[in-house]
């Protein structure tokens, strides 16, 4: 055995001994642009701490009371991502390449013992230098764009009509909503793909217009464009873009922003009918492909806005009961697209600039996910 893997086995050996209770790294792959940690134990990501270092530019993870399992683990991951026992009780990952973009951390629904980290694009192919693009770009783009003609998207753009939705410095949301939404329109349309308007003036839908309609056209994604708001008392403080799969959850601002964006579609359900409706579909395989959905929306969009807006927030993707995701029977999310309380992001949000950035960010997550579903179904 050579003389640095007695070493490393002696450093776990004293590592297990000195902290037998600790988590254990078993294996790091990289797939897909991710960069995918399976633990020995059920992982509580409150013990990754995260931090950007400068010059060169690089994200840091740090796992407490971690260690990893044995010396294959930090092997084959590729230019951009570094793992080592950084302390006896810490393991940390150092990733670099980003550019512009944001990395996107998560733990996968359905696997607690996982904890993945979105990588710089093309990272699960060879290095860049030895990347070549195809030559003939607009050939391989017209390819696509026709086979994507039978995906139909339906967009909804949330409240309307008597139901304002929140409203903030004169503005309301459903007029905000709807304009991103027609310019989701566009861009999906630039990629080749159907488009269905729940609506496309300024009128109000029940529940069962919103999310049925979805089922009967056979569509491919159901996609609910909201805006977020909060008291006055906090307007100046919270800010940030954030993307919904449905779920129930016990996180108290989830449960706080599902309340408000359903109290309008709920009108004349009793609690019972609720519950029964909403444990139907939690358990289905619809929820692991909108939470897949929803990572890659949420990822463009950053990287999108972060091209011009600096400053945007990074609200993640999240899970809450939101009642217009429970109908359609097909990957679903809901973009709260900002903070119309806030008077910096309101402003944003009203620009055609914002706007548009925003759209392209959600086409671009929407074209991602399918393509890799294809692929997935492909295998």
């Amino acid at each position: 055995m050579p003389k640095f893997s007695r070493v490393f086995l002696l450093l776990l050996l004293l590592n297990t001994l000195l902290f037998p209770g600790g988590n254990m790294l078993q294996k790091a792959i990289v797939k897909k642009d991710e960069l995918r940690l399976l633990f020995s134990k059920n992982f509580n990501k409150k013990s990754v701490k995260h931090f950007t270092l400068s010059n060169p530019s690089r994200e840091i993870y740090d796992f407490k009371n971690t260690r990893i399992a044995h010396s294959r683990v930090p092997l084959g991951l590729g230019p951009h991502v570094r793992l080592a026992q950084n302390k006896p009780d810490t393991v940390r990952v150092v990733i670099t390449g980003y550019g512009t973009s944001k990395p996107l951390a998560y733990q996968p629904f359905f696997s607690n013992k996982s904890y993945h980290i979105s990588l710089p694009k093309g990272s699960s192919r060879l290095p860049a230098k030895r990347y070549k693009k195809p030559h003939k770009k607009v050939t391989k783009k017209s390819t696509l764009t026709r086979s994507n003609r039978d995906k139909l998207i339906v967009i909804d753009a949330g409240h309307g009509g008597h139901d304002t939705g929140a409203i903030g410095g004169g503005k309301r949301e459903k007029d905000l909503v709807l304009q991103i939404s027609k310019r989701l329109e566009r861009q999906l349309k630039k990629e080749g793909y159907s488009v269905y308007m729940t609506r496309r003036k300024d009128r109000f839908l029940k529940l069962p217009q919103r999310t049925k309609i979805a089922d009967k056209k056979n569509a491919a994604i159901f996609i609910s464009i909201h805006a977020n708001s909060v008291p006055k008392r906090k307007r100046n403080k919270i800010h940030g873009v954030e993307t919904f799969f449905l779920q129930k959850t016990r996180d108290a601002k989830s449960q706080r922003i599902a309340e408000r964006e359903n109290r309008a579609v709920l009108k004349g359900m009793n609690k019972l009918s609720r519950n029964v409706v909403i444990d139907s579909v939690l358990s289905g395989p619809k929820i692991v492909e909108s939470n897949k959905l929803a990572i890659d929306v949420q990822r463009r969009i950053m990287t999108n806005l972060h091209t011009r807006y600096k400053g945007v927030k990074d609200g993640g993707v999240r899970h809450a009961p939101f009642w217009v995701l429970v109908g359609a029977s097909r990957p679903s999310i809901l973009v709260e697209v900002g903070y119309i309380s806030h008077p910096t992001e309101r402003k944003r949000l009203f620009t055609p600039r914002y706007q548009e950035l925003m759209a392209k960010g959600i086409a671009e997550g929407v074209d991602i996910y399918l393509n890799n579903r294809k692929k997935e179904i492909d295998l």
